[in-house]
């Protein structure tokens, strides 16, 4: 088992619409909401962590973690464009005090994936109003809250949208393939190859009719979301809004520590793929370097590794142990991942904002977080400078259009009544401490 010393930040991680339920203002709401939606079912009261962020930040705490990411939900602070909900904020202080009262280190993301309707009816995460709109409103939360917060994501995995554009690319151009030859059903690894639960058969077989129903939601059969595919033009307007919030947030409080997200993969050449596999570590990466190198950390978020071959990305090895979500378990990726960020952006600290596994088996949950972790006990013996670890997630949620049947969480949840049963894992996360 890996140990860590009193500084270092052990802890687990949520996002507020995965977690909090009801959050009726947002994108993520109105789509699961739609007749021909591609959610498995819709988030609903998710597992009521608006209500109930006490008893877990408390499970958190007992177990001996010392740091919770969260994020604050942009739909529940500015439900309608220049409205903040003063009410919400209160909310939000409750979490950070509930946190500090604990003796949790809470680590904000001002945006994990959802947005309000009202932006993306703006043109969403394509048009440049978005820029102004993020800043002000990462801007108004520190005025509120910022004297409870020090760590700082401003977007999570700001890099899913071009993901999601060479994913969706590559699965249209087998389902093309598979039209030719007659066969029926997408490849469902490719699905395993975004960081994130989407239903990319779901989005292809829907995409028609979702035209109509996003014209009436959103005022386009287009909508922008965030982790719509994403263009080039889109990619650089993600990097300019996490600039754009950092300068605002740091004019309010210039102390903050402030970075972004990004999913990585380790990136490993399979026979004659060393040039796909230096494209794809740029696109996943490289390119963002020039805009973040002067952040105060780096947000790392990893998962499983990715073998590129002459062809692209390859199947999961035959034979190898995959998660609920399709990733190949390979525990040992994260710290391959650390190093490769080290050297190649060199000074910047790095905290690793996620890192986690789908499984219904917890004592698989145990084996994978003390494969991780004795990775990132390594690369800080050899002097590299990694701030925190944050395991995904604190509690079984509602992941994405997956629903709630992929279980990564280190507390169960009994929806019907939303009992919390804390697993061994999170007692054995804490006891790193």
């Amino acid at each position: 088992m890996a140990r860590f010393d009193e500084n270092f930040l052990v802890g687990a991680a949520t996002a507020a619409h995965q977690v909090e339920g009801n959050n009726v203002n947002s994108d993520y709401w109105a789509m699961e909401h739609m007749k021909h939606t591609n959610f498995n079912e819709p988030s609903l009261e998710a597992v009521d962590h608006y209500n109930r962020y006490e008893e877990d930040i408390k499970l958190l705490a007992g177990a001996g973690l010392n740091a919770y990411r969260f994020s604050i939900e942009w739909a529940r602070v500015e439900p309608k464009e220049g409205c903040f909900d003063a009410n919400e904020i209160e909310h939000y202080r409750k979490v950070l005090e509930c946190c500090r009262d604990n003796g949790v280190e809470p680590i904000v993301t001002m945006m994990h994936f959802t947005s309000p309707v009202w932006v993306i009816k703006n043109g969403g995460w394509e048009a440049e109003s978005t820029v102004k709109a993020f800043a002000d409103y990462c801007k108004y939360v520190v005025e509120q809250l910022g004297d409870l917060m020090k760590y700082v994501v401003t977007i999570n995995e700001a890099n899913m949208g071009i993901q999601v554009a060479a994913i969706a690319e590559r699965y249209a151009r087998q389902m093309k393939e598979q039209m030719k030859n007659r066969k029926k059903g997408g490849d469902k690894n490719l699905e395993g190859t975004a960081q994130v639960g989407m239903n990319f058969n779901s989005m292809l077989k829907n995409m028609f009719f979702q035209r109509f129903e996003n014209k009436k939601v959103f005022r386009t059969s287009s909508p922008q979301t965030f982790v719509s595919s994403r263009t080039a033009e889109g990619d650089m307007l993600v990097v300019r809004a996490h600039q754009a919030a950092k300068v605002a947030m740091k004019a309010v409080k210039p102390e903050l520590l402030i970075g972004l997200s990004l999913s990585l993969h380790d990136i490993q050449v399979e026979g004659d793929g060393a040039a796909n596999a230096m494209k794809e570590w740029s696109d996943e990466f490289t390119h963002y370097i020039p805009y973040i190198k002067d952040d105060d950390f780096f947000g790392l978020q990893n998962y499983t590794r990715s073998l590129i071959g002459a062809n692209g990305i390859c199947p999961n090895p035959k034979g190898a142990k995959v998660t609920q979500m399709g990733y190949e378990v390979y525990p040992q990726a994260l710290e391959n991942v650390i190093r490769r960020v080290a050297k190649e952006m060199p000074g910047v600290p790095i905290m690793v904002t996620e890192n986690g596994i789908a499984t219904s088996d917890d004592t698989e949950r145990v084996a994978f977080i003390e494969g991780a972790t004795e990775g990132v006990a390594k690369c800080l013996s050899d002097g590299i400078d990694i701030r925190g670890y944050m395991y995904w997630s604190l509690l079984d949620n509602f992941e994405w259009q997956k629903g709630f049947s992929m279980t990564f969480g280190l507390i169960s949840v009994n929806r019907k009544t939303q009992q919390r049963m804390p697993k061994p894992s999170l007692s054995y996360l804490g006891k790193m401490r």
